[in-house]
């Protein structure tokens, strides 16, 4: 589908017209445009049955774990980017969380985790046909409005639909109780573990107590933004150093006004979060505490914006793995195409010349 740019009349396969805007335009002329972007934002918030912008209250409290201001009344709801959040989850105690980030989902284990893959950490988890290992897969709620993320049904566990699992809450304890003897890895993605992030690291912690008192391995990975606030960076970071576990920063766009248009949030607290971890990335050295990823959304995640993130890391620590993942058109900006071969394999190049010298293309069987 070719579509055209309501501000500069390009047309191209690679504008979307639901977001109505070139990439130029959105970044050269990021006010001129943005009222009507935020309406795009709007519609997805309310095709979830959410409040267009996060509801306050004079007696509200805020959560610590969002880095946008978010308001709770007492005993109710409120939303932090596209997330409902309840007052009890973004407290800093290990109290019951919603049952949507209580799913533990098997899934078969990654290379560097059973010590396949060069420089997997030592001592390797064992894993044989008698007893296979697994990685438990605990999605969570979004805390980013993202018209172009193909998740977008993790939303739908607000007050208009019942989350999957029978009761509302589950606690911490019962959580970590869910991990099974084979288990060599909890990973949080979501969604976003953010805005349930204390009991994300509650469970964590009660989960490697267990396994250190079984005389088992088990590693904890993050999947994130990175857009809490700072004061939960040391938890997260201590959650995952000592075990193997590593942090993903999906890092969207460089630009604020491109991450703006994507997401409807400055992505000025996820970029200062990425450098603060970047800084402690010497007390692991033989597996990387942190790494980052980048969706190559079409036409807007373009080579500037590449370079930019790059540069960014490579200036931080040119070691930090950098994953480019391909597209795949769905919810809000389902008229833009799958990311192109040529284009991925350009980002690759550009992230390389830029500095980094661990990038990989991933997602290759999407691209066209």
């Amino acid at each position: 589908m070719i579509s055209t740019c309501r501000r500069c009349g390009r047309t191209d396969r690679i504008i979307s017209a639901r977001l109505g805007y070139c990439a130029p335009c959105i970044r050269g002329q990021f006010e001129e445009v943005w009222p009507e972007i935020e309406t795009v934002h709007q519609e997805s918030r309310r095709a979830f049955n959410l409040p267009l912008a996060p509801p306050g209250t004079p007696w509200a409290r805020s959560a610590p774990s969002v880095s946008t201001p978010v308001a709770f009344p007492k005993g109710g709801m409120a939303s932090a980017g596209a997330a409902w959040l309840k007052m009890a989850d973004c407290e800093g105690e290990p109290r019951p969380g919603p049952a949507s980030v209580s799913t533990m989902i098997p899934c078969p284990p990654t290379a560097w985790l059973t010590g396949s893959a060069p420089g997997a950490p030592a001592p390797a988890i064992p894993n044989t046909p008698a007893n296979p290992v697994r990685n438990a897969a605990a999605p969570t709620w979004r805390s980013f409005t993202t018209p172009a993320i193909s998740t977008a049904s993790i939303a739908r566990t607000g007050p208009s639909r019942r989350p999957p699992l029978r009761g509302d809450r589950v606690s911490a304890a019962e959580l970590a109780a869910a991990v099974r003897p084979n288990t060599a890895c909890i990973c949080y993605f979501g969604g976003d573990p953010t805005p349930q992030l204390p009991h994300a690291l509650a469970t964590a912690r009660l989960a490697l107590e267990a396994a250190r008192g079984a005389g088992r391995l088990l590693r904890i990975c993050w999947e994130t933004n990175g857009a809490m606030q700072e004061r939960w960076l040391q938890p997260l970071a201590a959650s995952s150093l000592n075990n193997g576990g590593v942090i993903k920063f999906d890092l969207k766009t460089f630009s604020e006004e491109m991450h703006l248009a994507l997401t409807g949030v400055s992505n000025s607290q996820t970029l200062q979060n990425f450098a603060s971890l970047a800084r402690r990335m010497g007390e692991r050295p033989d597996v990387p505490l942190l790494c980052a990823s980048t969706l190559l959304v079409p036409g807007y995640v373009d080579l500037e914006e590449i370079h930019g993130l790059a540069r960014f890391i490579a200036a931080l620590n040119p070691e930090i793995p950098y994953s480019l993942l391909g597209f795949y058109p769905q919810f809000v900006m389902n008229d833009l195409p799958v990311t192109s071969r040529d284009f991925a394999f350009q980002a690759q190049d550009a992230a390389q010349a830029a500095g980094l010298k661990r990038v990989r293309l991933g997602n290759l069987h999407l691209l066209c």
